[in-house]
């Protein structure tokens, strides 16, 4: 695997929409062994959680300051305080379960901000974000990995 191929999956997998179920299939794609997708992938979608649990509030106020950053900040907000329910039922645990389903819109990103609104222990909320995303790994290596002997 060439090092813009190995920057690609750390990129996909980091990015707020694609998250790891984009980088997973991209590394299964590139060849690159499934153990090491996954962890490669995992770790990748990790890394801008902490500073997300960090920073909201000041990158929110920094957003709020434009008129077109504001609308953008403000959609991806109401949008997810519309999926805060499970959260609310199940406290941390739905966390995690949250950050698990690997779907769009549900994910570290937005689990993160999740976290943010709803004034969550950041060190709690960390942890159980990322156990969410160790199970969303699983489940879309396991899909990646049907769909690919499917095809063959």
């Amino acid at each position: 695997m060439l090092l813009n191929e190995f920057l690609d999956v750390v990129i996909v997998s980091s990015l707020p929409i694609s998250e790891l179920r984009g980088g997973i299939p991209l590394a299964l794609y590139y060849g690159m062994s499934p153990v090491t997708a996954y962890f490669i992938c995992v770790l990748s979608n990790a890394m801008p959680i902490p500073f997300l649990l960090l920073f909201l509030e000041k990158i929110g106020i920094i957003l709020n300051k434009w008129r077109v950053t504001s609308k953008i900040y403000g959609y991806f907000v109401r949008r997810t305080e519309k999926r805060r329910d499970i959260i609310d039922r199940y406290g941390y645990l739905g966390l995690t379960f949250f950050v698990a389903i690997p779907l769009p819109i549900t994910g570290a990103w937005t689990g993160s901000l999740l976290s943010f609104l709803l004034g969550m222990n950041k060190k709690k909320s960390f942890l159980h974000i990322f156990a969410g995303i160790l199970i969303a790994g699983l489940l879309v290596i396991s899909a990646s990995l049907g769909v690919l002997l499917f095809i063959r």
